[in-house]
């Protein structure tokens, strides 16, 4: 096993996985920017690092740096988390040559995979079904023109490159392909450095499920079910749920033998999930593979109680799985909430600033994964996460229960968050019976979004029951409050638990 594992990464994945190294009695090495300098994981691990200046490209992903400090301070592996250097093939490789292990797989895998063109060829020969387009990138107008009219509108140009939504478009008349085309590939380019992009075939109204799978270096596969990822933001997922609701017993083997197929495809070893967009008539179709553990990976662990960073770290180390397909089985049903500070009243805009006020719920069946504490900055530089709540139960509806009652119960103060939102999603009648899919918050919520009185009420009660909760804590301040104006606050305070 590994004697010092270097985390390259931060916030509530960087804690999480400090804490299974404590675990498994492996020292812990973290890195830290600037504006992490007092961040949680800095402070859980057992040794930390400062690696740069607060933009990412200045510390998270200074590859020279990272490696340097890696040899230095003696890490045998490096743990990427998701994110930055997690699928970046230079960087894996580089590991590689050093001779330092790369929790995750080979660089020759996420080559592989990086690549949504040449995935995609790769799985058309290992019959595993992909959406109706192209396998090449398109080099002209003329010719995506030609191809969408074989295909059938309405389609979607796509980054080659690209992940997270970002490259892609939807076009649903060729009036609109030669201006989606030029800025698909300008955007491509900015974001990803390479402005490869292909056509597929939009299909309407899909579920996006994907499969977590796992690898040894020895040939061993194993998949750990499905998860339901259909309810997203901007193409970015904020509740995802394990198993899915929609998938019967007969698609989840179909589905699941078709990611250990991917899998097998690429000579895949570690965690890695395979996803796919689903029809409502129960077709899938692959959509790519993320070669890392993936933001959602606590509620498998919930339906599974497998540890997935831990066998993520034995594999790595050259360990067979530590179980067997025959040994997993889906016990209840767990539901993830992203937890962000934004403002859905404002175009999901990112709210920044300290935490000054901090209590999370928890309970039976409640797992909150967080980066941040009370006195946490949420800074411009990185992604707004602040946590991840995860609730499981025996049942989906129980699950859910569950679910609402640990949002009320989460206090953040001092920032704007999408709880009140999330609460309204989890209510949703359509979301309590299964019935949505990717389309679902531009269909039920997003339209009339600024219109919802409702979430800026309860936004106003959140924003004064965390001043008045602060001002609790300074006695002098309180005793100086008239009276007439604290039993006002009391009165708001209790309102939002109602």
């Amino acid at each position: 096993m590994f004697r010092k594992i270097l985390i390259t990464n931060r916030g509530e994945i960087a804690v999480r996985v400090i804490r299974a190294c404590r675990e498994l009695g492996i020292k812990s090495a973290a890195i830290y920017s600037d504006a992490d300098k007092t961040s949680l994981h800095t402070r859980l691990a057992d040794e930390s690092y400062h690696i740069g200046n607060s933009p990412a490209q200045d510390s998270y992903l200074n590859k020279e740096k990272i490696i340097k400090l890696a040899i230095e301070i003696g890490a045998d592996a490096i743990h990427p988390g998701y994110g930055f250097f997690s699928e970046n093939a230079d960087f894996i490789k580089a590991l590689e040559n050093n001779k330092i292990t790369f929790i995750g797989p080979s660089s020759k895998s996420v080559s592989l995979m990086g690549s949504k063109t040449e995935a995609r060829k790769l799985m058309e020969r290992n019959n595993v079904p992909i959406v109706p387009g192209t396998t090449e990138a398109i080099k002209s107008v003329k010719d995506g023109l030609k191809i969408s009219e074989e295909i059938g509108y309405p389609v979607l140009l796509k980054a080659a490159a690209g992940g997270g939504g970002k490259g892609m478009r939807k076009i649903s008349s060729s009036n609109e392909f030669e201006s989606a085309f030029e800025a698909t590939k300008r955007e491509a380019l900015k974001s990803f450095a390479n402005d490869d992009i292909y056509i597929e075939k939009y299909v309407e109204n899909p579920r996006h499920i994907e499969v977590q799978i796992f690898g040894d270096k020895h040939g061993n596969y194993v998949h750990l079910f499905e998860r339901e990822c259909s309810i997203q933001r901007r193409h970015q997922k904020i509740i995802e749920e394990a198993p899915s609701s929609f998938v019967d017993d007969l698609t989840r083997r179909k589905i699941t033998s078709a990611a250990i197929a991917a899998a097998k495809a690429c000579n895949y070893f570690n965690a890695g999930t395979v996803e796919f967009l689903m029809d409502s008539k129960k077709n899938f179709y692959f959509l790519e593979m993320n070669t890392r553990l993936q933001v959602e990976h606590p509620v498998t662990e919930f339906i599974t109680s497998i540890d997935l960073v831990k066998e993520q770290i034995s594999v790595a180390a050259g360990n067979n799985l530590s179980f067997k397909q025959s040994d997993l089985m889906i016990n209840g049903h767990a539901i993830e909430c992203r937890i962000y500070a934004e403002d859905p009243l404002n175009n999901f805009l990112p709210s920044t600033g300290p935490i000054i006020h901090y209590i999370p719920p928890s309970g039976p069946g409640v797992r909150v994964d967080s980066g941040f504490d009370l006195g946490s900055q949420i800074t411009v530089h990185y992604d707004p996460l602040i946590s991840k709540l995860v609730c499981w139960s025996d049942t989906r509806e129980s699950a859910i229960n569950r679910m609402l009652r640990a949002l009320s119960e989460y206090v953040i103060g001092g920032l704007i968050t999408n709880i009140s939102f999330l609460k309204m999603i989890i209510a949703h009648p359509f979301f309590r019976i299964g019935e949505f899919n990717i389309n679902f918050l531009n269909n039920e919520f997003m339209s009339g979004l600024k219109k919802l009185d409702d979430i800026k009420y309860i936004q106003e009660i959140e924003r004064v029951s965390a001043i008045f909760a602060s001002i609790q804590k300074s006695k002098s301040s309180f005793n100086n409050l008239p009276t007439k104006k604290t039993d006002s606050l009391n009165q708001w305070q209790e309102q939002m638990y109602e």
